[in-house]
């Protein structure tokens, strides 16, 4: 099981499908299309802000039952990522103290779940790293509306208050081997970039006896 973890905007489901395609196994991707939340959220973050979270954990957490159940897979953002939104939100005033706890408790509560499977945490975690003007850039270039910020809607705030905490998240990240790559100058639709990004995670793969 691979895991890529980073910002919004970062580029992980493009990575995750290339990667799985790649390795010839099955990618598990965030519930972002289909979520009847989340325009919500980035309408009205303090009615939506629980909700969304809640949505996100749950969804994630089925999601990670049915990888475990295969032998290879790749995920486009992990669990371990979802407190550090949650906590973001909470900086902001979009999630109470009491539901920051409750969610905490959730959390605690699918991690013990999680620690009695077959595997107990990722084989590998990619965490996608990038300047906080590339992600701006990519998140404006995807065009999805809800996610432009604007002088009244406060999401450039929200972007770099979360994009200023990821690099401690990854920093004390110790549930997995990790590998940090760095998208600034990559564009893997370009096949000499994507060769040399495959050929990085592959050299990691085989260092941790992962390629067999």
């Amino acid at each position: 099981m691979i895991i890529l973890a980073g910002m919004i905007g970062v580029g992980k489901t493009t990575y995750t499908s290339k990667l799985a395609k790649a390795l010839g196994t099955e990618a598990f991707f965030e519930p972002v299309d289909n979520n009847p939340i989340l325009d919500k959220y980035y309408e009205d973050p303090d009615k939506y802000g629980f909700a969304l979270q809640i949505y996100f954990l749950n969804k994630r957490f089925k999601s990670i039952k049915e990888a475990y159940e295969k032998d290879n897979n790749v995920l486009d953002r992990s669990i371990y990522e979802d407190a550090l939104f949650t906590y973001i939100n909470k900086l902001q005033g979009n999630i109470s103290q009491e539901e920051y706890a409750i969610y905490l408790e959730l959390l605690d509560n699918m991690m013990e779940e999680m620690a009695g499977m077959p595997k107990k945490s990722p084989d590998l975690l990619i965490y996608l790293d990038g300047s906080f003007e590339h992600i701006m850039a990519n998140i404006e270039k995807r065009g999805r509306s809800y996610e432009q910020p604007t002088a009244d809607n406060g999401l450039l705030d929200y972007y770099k208050l979360l994009h200023d905490h990821y690099q401690g998240w990854f920093e004390d990240y110790d549930h997995s081997p990790k590998l940090r790559i760095n998208t600034d100058n990559l564009d893997i639709h370009r096949q000499e970039d994507w060769n040399t990004v495959y050929q990085v995670i592959t050299e990691q793969m085989k260092a941790l006896g992962l390629d067999k």
